[in-house]
C-alpha cells in the first residue's frame, strides 16, 4: 500500500476501532459480546497450535538432550580421569610401601650377618642368552660390582653375579639347575651341597650319610673361599623331605627356599663380606609350636558295688 492521505485515514480509523473493541472487552468481563467470537477462534486455531507443539517438541527435546548428553559425557570423562589419577596414586603409594618393607628386611638382614651391600631393583627377569632362571639389576661395574659376588634379599639367599655390564648385572637364581652353594644345618651344623631344581624344591646332599636332620630343619650358606661366590651364613631354605637313599654314604634332603623368586622386586648385592662367620645369626627366630588343644584324658576310679556275701541256709 502507498504512502497516501488516505491510507493514513484507514489505519487511524482502523486504530481506533481496535481501542473502542478492547474497551468494550475489559468492561464486558464475562457478559463480552468478544467471547463468542475468541471461542470460535480457539476452536479453529487450537488444534493447529497443538499439532505444531507437538512436531515441534520432539526437535525442542531432543536438542536438550543432546546438549544434556554432551554434559553428561564430559562429566563421564571427568569422573573417569579422576578415578583413574586416584588408582595411579593408590598404586603408587602401595608400591611405595611394598618397596619400603622389602627394604627395611633387606638392611635387617645385612644387618646381622655384618654384609655391606648395594641396593639394586630388578629390571628384567630371564637372559638374554637362554632361558634359565636369572634377572637383570640395575647396578653394573660402575657401582663397584664383579662377577661372583652373593645376591640377598630381605628373605635370603637370591642368587650370585654372573654377568656384569657398567649399568647393569645378571644374576643366576639359586633355583636354577646349574646353582650349586655349600649348605649348613641349623644347630648341628652338617655341611652339605645344594642344588637349584627350578620349581621344585632344592635338592641338598649332606655330606654324612647319618646326620641328624628332620623336617623344619633350615640352613644357611657354608661359605666360599675368599667368599666368592658365596659369604657364609645366608639363610636359604627349610627342610620339607628326607629322601630315602639307603646304603648311600650321603643324605640328601629337599629345601624349600626363603625367597619368592617370582617376586623380585628390590634386592642387595654383597660387596663387602663379614669379617667373622655369622653362622646362624641371620635366621629369623623359629616360630612358636602351635599348643595342642587336646588335653590328656583324666583317669578317675570306677565306682564299683561292694558284692555281699550269701548266707548258707
Amino acid at each position: 500500500m502507498r504512502d497516501t492521505r488516505e491510507s493514513r485515514l484507514l489505519l487511524v480509523l482502523l486504530v481506533a476501532v481496535a481501542f473502542a473493541l478492547i474497551t468494550v472487552d475489559i468492561r464486558g468481563g464475562d457478559d463480552s459480546p468478544l467471547n463468542g467470537p475468541r471461542t470460535a477462534a480457539a476452536s479453529v486455531f487450537g488444534p493447529v497450535e497443538s499439532g505444531i507443539s507437538r512436531l515441534v517438541s520432539p526437535v525442542a527435546d531432543g536438542l536438550h538432550s543432546l546438549r544434556d548428553s554432551g554434559s553428561q559425557a564430559d562429566r563421564i570423562r571427568a569422573l573417569e580421569q579422576q578415578n583413574e589419577l586416584l588408582r595411579q596414586q593408590l598404586s603408587s603409594s602401595d608400591l611405595v610401601k611394598s618397596r619400603d618393607g622389602q627394604l627395611t628386611k633387606l638392611l635387617g638382614v645385612a644387618g646381622a650377618g655384618q654384609y655391606t651391600i648395594k641396593v639394586a631393583q630388578v629390571v628384567a627377569i630371564g637372559s638374554s642368552q637362554d632361558f634359565s632362571w636369572t634377572i637383570t639389576i640395575d647396578i653394573g661395574s660402575n657401582d663397584g660390582i664383579q662377577r661372583d659376588m652373593t645376591v640377598i634379599n630381605g628373605e635370603g639367599l637370591v642368587g650370585r653375579v654372573t654377568t656384569v655390564a657398567p649399568t647393569t648385572s645378571t644374576v643366576l637364581l639359586a633355583v636354577d639347575p646349574r646353582f650349586t652353594v655349600g649348605a649348613r644345618l641349623e644347630g648341628s651344623g652338617e655341611v652339605g651341597f645344594g642344588t637349584g631344581e627350578g620349581d621344585a624344591p632344592m635338592r641338598v646332599q649332606l655330606l654324612n650319610g647319618h646326620a641328624d636332620a628332620k623336617v623344619g630343619d633350615r640352613l644357611v650358606t657354608f661359605g666360599s673361599e675368599n667368599d666368592k661366590p658365596f659369604v657364609p651364613g645366608v639363610p636359604f631354605g627349610t627342610i620339607t623331605s628326607i629322601v630315602n637313599t639307603p646304603g648311600e654314604l650321603t643324605k640328601t634332603v629337599l629345601v624349600q627356599p626363603f625367597v619368592s623368586f617370582t617376586k623380585l622386586d628390590l634386592v642387595g648385592v654383597v660387596v663387602q663380606p663379614p669379617t667373622t662367620d655369622p653362622r646362624f645369626a641371620v635366621l629369623p627366630p623359629k616360630p612358636a609350636p602351635t599348643p595342642s588343644n587336646t588335653a590328656p584324658a583324666s583317669t578317675q576310679p570306677s565306682a564299683t558295688k561292694p558284692t555281699s556275701a550269701k548266707k548258707k541256709g
